[in-house]
């Protein structure tokens, strides 16, 4: 996710950021037997032969029984799994409902239809569209939008790319009907002021069902850490009863924004470690549900190192 960007800025006037981190092994579980802060995951990609159709990756760990054994062996209650253009045209639609249905039986109770264009900010109705195709695709329990239009946007842009986005919530909620629209948002838009008091991630609440608060860090104490830097984001949600996840990354740090920003160069066990300390922080607030892992695919690979 290119989510980070629009933050760095901002990070770069926290005191400390990118210079210190976590050691390896500073923080550990009590035991094999802990269960894991972490609930969902973003799941970018799908098994679909590019050859068969060209929206296909050919990842086989996108095959609904490996997805559903992942899941299951990591007790995944949330599962953001992405779906491309025109979903229930071609291949897709038979392995989205066969995805969505082996999820469930492996004890996934949400399957977000995932998906975002940054042009879909300017032009709803392209949302609205993507939504109904990928509701017909396959019996999906939620949607969820990772439209990130303020890449490279300047501070006083933010306010009108609020309220475009907010503008596409309501339209794709409104295709949706009865399916809940949720969003990623980074952490940085509670720490942007708006003229009447509020900030701009609180203005977007409303238009939302759940919101997955982005805080790309590799540790979660500390100024620069997970839990300071969601919190701002975290108490605004749970002031309006908006359920909130925490997202973490654990991609290449060259994808990511740098080390600093991932798990990707770290381990399994200092993701364990540092997510459990992020449940501990937040754990008690209201509408908090879990931590967030960015991504299946890079998860995997850290697991297996």
């Amino acid at each position: 996710m290119g989510i980070l960007a629009a933050g760095l800025a901002l990070l770069a006037g926290v005191a400390g950021f990118g210079a210190t981190a976590a050691p390896a092994g500073a923080v550990t579980l009590s035991g094999a037997s802990t269960p894991s802060a972490i609930t969902g995951m973003w799941a970018w990609g799908n098994p679909i032969d590019p050859a068969v159709d060209p929206r296909g990756d050919g990842e086989p760990a996108f095959e609904p029984k490996a997805l559903a054994a992942f899941a299951a062996a990591h007790k995944l209650r949330t599962v953001y799994l992405s779906v491309p253009w025109a979903a229930d045209e071609g291949p897709f639609s038979a392995w989205l409902r066969s995805a969505v249905t082996s999820l469930h039986g492996a004890g996934v109770t949400t399957v977000a239809a995932l998906g975002g264009d940054p042009a879909w900010a300017q032009q709803p109705d392209l949302a609205a569209t993507w939504t109904k195709a990928a509701l017909k695709a396959a019996p999906f329990d939620a949607i969820q939008f990772d439209v990130e239009p303020w890449v490279g946007a300047t501070d006083d842009q933010l306010p009108g790319i609020v309220a475009q986005l907010a503008t596409m919530y309501d339209t794709a909620a409104a295709a949706a009907r009865t399916v809940p629209v949720g969003a990623d948002l980074p952490w940085w838009l509670a720490a942007k002021p708006t003229d009447t008091g509020s900030t701009l991630f609180a203005q977007l609440l409303p238009h939302l069902r759940s919101v997955a608060i982005v805080a790309f860090s590799d540790h979660a104490p500390g100024d620069d850490g997970i839990i300071a830097l969601a919190r701002p984001a975290a108490t605004a949600a749970a002031s309006t009863r908006i359920p909130f996840s925490i997202g973490v990354e654990t991609d290449d740090p060259e994808v990511a924004g740098g080390p600093a920003a991932t798990f990707g160069d770290d381990t399994a066990a200092v993701l364990e470690a540092q997510t459990a300390l992020v449940r501990s922080a937040f754990g008690g607030t209201r509408g908090y549900t879990g931590v967030t892992v960015e991504h299946l695919l890079s998860w995997q690979a850290l697991i297996a190192r």
